[in-house]
């Protein structure tokens, strides 16, 4: 666990590549979400982060329907070694529980799959102000649940993970939280990857006031995803939307977990509060920390044309693939 004092949790200066495509961001004149309606915000970012390139080769990339109540929930599997039994990992893609979909998050999955020779579940849960809270909650276990009742159809017995980015990283470690509530087919979970996930309903951390603006995730961003995503500020306490929040008996269950953050990220503070909770209970937690790097890298590989990609997603792509290779070992 990183032991990172708060002072010294920014570099001087942002990641090259990373202010190469803050800098593009202006000179486009690209809007502020906030003024957008929730469709224009999913079509901003769909357009941003789904670039008419050549996907990361998987083996096996397939897409089906999870019968729910009233609905379906898609998801799309990526399996690297269709030939092989291989562990299953759960992935939840960023959007602040408003944008983002199996398209816009596909890179990622792509890249668990290969580096961390595993079957990954992408799941497009349902999303808010239309399906506010707790609908995606509800999804991302279900789909969960889904997985390890299916693990030997989709080749994937040998253990079984949750993965996220912000919005998706909160329903990675929610769902780790629900299923040690033991509840009939609760999932077993053995390892749970969180790239700097949503962990409160709060504004009061210092990353929040220097990182507020002009770092891709600004904190009015923040503000009208939870505005769109909760019912009311009632929902915001509940540990289902923040998992910092929850009880110590429920973290002190919760399985090893892998933590990407960054220094230019308005919600670093509170991802830091949420891996030494973690540790605090007793739980094994890996954090490695980019302080030079801006909210969502992980996903900034490749963007669409005229935007720079930033090389560091290679990186904690990587390590997240040996994270779970070495949980699954």
């Amino acid at each position: 666990m990183s032991t990172t004092p708060i002072d010294e949790r920014r570099a001087e200066d942002v990641d090259s590549d990373a202010q190469a495509l803050l800098d593009e961001l202006v000179e486009v004149g690209a809007p502020d979400l906030t003024h957008l309606s929730p469709e224009q915000a999913r079509a901003l970012l769909g357009d941003l982060f789904t670039p008419d390139v050549e996907p990361e080769s998987v083996a096996a990339v397939n897409e089906r329907k999870i019968r729910a109540y009233a609905r379906d929930i898609r998801v799309r599997t990526y399996d690297p070694d269709p030939s092989r039994d291989l562990p299953a990992v759960v992935y939840f893609h960023g959007g602040g529980w408003v944008a983002g979909n199996l398209d816009t998050h596909d890179g990622v999955a792509r890249s668990l799959a290969n580096e961390g020779n595993c079957v990954v579940v992408s799941v497009d849960y349902r999303k808010g102000p239309e399906h506010p809270f707790p609908a995606a909650v509800e999804d991302a276990y279900l789909a969960t649940k889904w997985t390890a009742e299916n693990a030997a159809e989709l080749g994937a017995t040998e253990g079984l993970a949750v993965a996220g980015e912000s919005a998706g990283g909160n329903l990675a470690t929610v769902v780790a939280q629900m299923a040690v509530e033991k509840d009939v087919g609760a999932p077993d979970i053995d390892h749970q990857v969180l790239f700097y996930p949503v962990t409160d309903h709060s504004y009061a951390t210092r990353s929040y006031e220097e990182n507020a603006d002009g770092y891709f995730l600004t904190t009015r961003a923040m503000v009208w995803f939870w505005n769109h995503y909760l019912r009311d500020d009632i929902d915001g306490a509940n540990p289902r939307a923040s998992p910092l929040r929850a009880r110590e008996r429920i973290l002190a269950e919760l399985p090893p977990a892998a933590l990407y953050t960054c220094g230019y990220d308005p919600l670093r503070d509170e991802q830091f509060a949420y891996g030494e909770a973690l540790e605090d209970a007793g739980v094994p937690v890996e954090h490695t920390h980019y302080d030079d790097m801006i909210h969502d890298f992980a996903n900034m590989r490749r963007l669409a044309e005229p935007f720079p990609g930033v090389e560091a997603a290679d990186d904690v792509r990587r390590r997240a693939g040996e994270a779970l290779r070495g949980a699954f070992e």
